[in-house]
């Protein structure tokens, strides 16, 4: 593995089941994500009111373009500033943008021009926010406890997003717009608060050095064109959605429609996938594997081959392989996001991780409108079969690689 700039330590954080610091980032974490889901809900309930489904369309998407754009400038101000006050930042502008749709929904009724500004002003604040976000692990703990930070905060994310989706239906159908930006107002503010009083990094990170974001980015690809452990990651880490998020976004309604099962069998098989990924990143706390890089990369491999389950079969085993898929991807996550937190280059980490989250605003359009056609071309169960079998191919190279095969993140290993 090539030689990288390691986190100088500050403060040292004691093990992670004491550690009340990182315990309480995590839970002010699923607060914002209950927050946003419950935004998220409220924006498109809104936008289906008083638009067109194509109009409606455009303003939830809106704020992925910006996002799209804005990403890699975001990576590059993350690798250069402090990355604690970035987020501080645009936390901030997030407020006041809520406190500005709030304010002119009860002055006027909400306009196609206020959601579209609203989802493009929080796709801009995404695209800084996230890249600074993604480096706080590997500055609040240590290497070692990146699978058990990662399992913890992933748990905390999935339940705060089903606990604010849940609640957001019953917040803009009683009280309106006003009262779900509002009450998104309120957890960012919490955020802001935490960041601001108590949110104190532990280890510091090489920074990149100061040179134009065009540069950077470009400094950025030369990095991971040199360093092909980090390239693999990055890759597998972008490609992780492109196969199930088709298969389960499209796909699972596809099968219902086909199989008369009814929109019913379509929420059960979601909440499946919810319960599994959960279970799945929870069990890395538990019983956490040796070589956590290689179990993470088998993990994608059995989550193919649900995925290629997912196309065949009556609804049981399609339950089951739904199933699969959440625990395999939870698992997978947590172990690999650890990974690329301890091994990716500090000086890199923002520009990195702003990579992979590139995967999904880009190529996940063209990855869903793939499935469909060859669905429309074929039958149903192929582009299961074809997507399923690409990510289990995919695999074989990074478990190929004695590095990966051999990587621990425990000293003791």
């Amino acid at each position: 593995m090539a030689t990288v700039s390691e986190p100088v330590e500050v403060t040292a954080p004691p093990a992670f089941r004491r550690d009340h610091l990182a315990h309480a980032w995590i839970g002010v974490k699923a607060l914002s994500d209950a927050g946003d889901a419950l935004w998220t809900i409220a924006l498109a309930w809104t936008a289906v009111q008083i638009a067109s489904p194509a109009i409606a369309g455009l303003i939830v998407a809106a704020g992925t373009v910006p996002r799209a754009v804005i990403l890699l400038f975001g990576g590059v101000i993350a690798d250069r500033a402090d990355a604690r006050r970035i987020m501080l930042a645009f936390n901030v502008l997030r407020v006041g943008v809520l406190v500005a749709v709030a304010v002119s929904v009860l002055t006027t009724p909400p306009s196609i021009a206020v959601l579209l500004l609203a989802a493009i002003a929080f796709g801009v604040c995404d695209a800084f926010y996230e890249p600074s976000a993604g480096t706080i692990a590997r500055q609040l703990v240590r290497a070692v406890d990146l699978p058990s930070y990662g399992a913890a905060a992933q748990t905390a994310s999935r339940l705060g997003t089903m606990g604010g989706a849940a609640i957001g239906g019953l917040v803009v159908t009683h009280a309106g717009l006003a009262a779900s930006a509002s009450v998104n107002a309120l957890t960012f503010t919490v955020v802001v608060a935490f960041i601001a009083i108590w949110l104190r990094p532990r280890f510091r990170l090489a920074r990149a050095e100061k040179e134009s974001a065009l540069r950077g980015i470009a400094r950025g690809f030369t990095h991971l064109s040199a360093n092909p452990t980090t390239r693999t990651l990055v890759i597998a880490l972008s490609g992780l959605n492109l196969a199930v998020g088709p298969a389960i976004g499209l796909g699972l309604a596809l099968r219902a429609h086909d199989e008369g099962w009814g929109a019913q069998a379509v929420g059960l098989f979601e909440a499946l996938l919810g319960v599994g990924a959960s279970l799945g990143a929870v069990s890395v706390a538990k019983w956490r594997p040796r070589h956590e890089a290689r179990a993470g990369f088998w993990a994608l491999v059995v989550q193919g081959a649900g995925i290629v389950a997912l196309g065949f079969g009556p609804a049981w085993t399609v339950a089951a392989a739904a199933f699969v898929i959440g625990a395999t991807a939870g698992y997978a996550s947590v172990l690999l996001s650890a990974t690329f937190s301890a091994t990716v280059d500090t000086a890199y980490l923002g520009r990195m991780g702003a990579l992979t989250r590139l995967g999904d605003d880009c190529l996940m359009p063209l990855a869903m409108a793939g499935f469909g056609a060859l669905a429309s071309a074929t039958t149903v169960g192929v582009p299961f079969a074809l997507f399923g079998g690409a990510m289990m191919a995919l695999m074989i190279l990074p478990l190929r690689n004695r590095t990966f095969r051999t990587l621990s993140l425990n000293p003791r290993n």
